[in-house]
């Protein structure tokens, strides 16, 4: 159990006496009614013990400045510094607070994936999507101190928009990534979604979480690789088939195959080379 953190002047305190309340949030509209909403729908949740308001940017920063808080939960167009642009703001803290966005606009998620947003919710608010947010910010807040930060711990999320609505992705169901331009693909299931974000800013952040960059226009996730072999003159590496599927293929570039092989051989329960 977390410790519940001290309240203080801004904002009502709510569920003191529930044991299972452990989660110190900020929520943040510029529109009351929105406002008012969020804050109720957060202080209904049972691992929320107390819920700060604020209706802009500037209030939440002297809030944020002032006290300990587990979790921002921020609309995106507010007067001012919009969501956005606070988001980046409090990525430069020392420890910054998980932010989830909460908007009635679908065509910013890109953008709030690029912040290292853990959740986008869209207006109006769903009771069991703001659950499933409740429930990442506590699994974060709940790492002990021993592990690192960056730890794969908790799955990531990538909006992907198309035709309008936005999906969630969760980067645990990506396979593979394919480079598209500027743009990147990400296979899972059956499925390959694009997204605005170019390769190389997933194989770095990626990286703690098992995906290794095999050539220029490929990253893969290394629990699911089955084999590599010999094709001619080149190397390809093989991934679990799905189903009735033949396994997926890629090539593999001579200045990633020695970094494949030694991530592959320290890995000795798998059973990776294949001839």
């Amino acid at each position: 159990m977390i410790r519940l953190k001290p309240s203080w002047e801004h904002g009502p305190v709510v569920n003191e006496t529930d044991t299972d309340a452990q989660l110190t949030v900020l929520a943040v509209d510029d529109e009351k009614p929105a406002l008012d909403e969020l804050a109720f729908l957060l202080r209904a949740e049972d691992s929320v013990a107390h819920v700060h308001t604020a209706s802009d940017a500037t209030t939440a920063l002297r809030i944020l400045r002032g006290g300990s808080i587990d979790a921002v939960f921020l609309d995106i167009n507010m007067p001012g510094l919009d969501g956005l642009e606070l988001a980046g703001i409090l990525s430069n803290f020392a420890t910054p607070p998980p932010v989830v966005f909460v908007t009635a606009h679908d065509d910013r998620a890109v953008d709030a994936f690029d912040l290292g947003a853990v959740d986008y919710l869209l207006k109006p608010l769903r009771e069991e999507r703001l659950a499933q947010a409740v429930q990442r910010i506590v699994g974060l807040a709940g790492r002990t101190k021993s592990e690192k930060p960056e730890a794969a711990s908790t799955d990531e999320v990538i909006p992907v928009e198309l035709g309008g609505v936005t999906t969630l992705v969760q980067r645990s169901s990506v396979e593979w990534v394919e480079a598209d331009g500027d743009y990147a693909r990400l296979h899972t299931a059956g499925k390959s979604h694009l997204v605005r974000i170019p390769i190389s800013t997933l194989e770095s952040r990626w990286a703690d979480a098992g995906f290794l960059r095999v050539h220029r226009s490929y990253l893969v996730s290394l629990a699911l690789v089955t084999g590599i072999r010999t094709v001619g003159s080149g190397l390809v590496v093989c991934l679990r088939p799905h189903g009735d599927k033949p396994p997926v293929e890629l090539p593999v570039s001579r200045r990633h195959t020695r970094e494949l092989k030694d991530r592959l051989v320290r890995a000795p329960k798998q059973s990776w080379l294949s001839r």
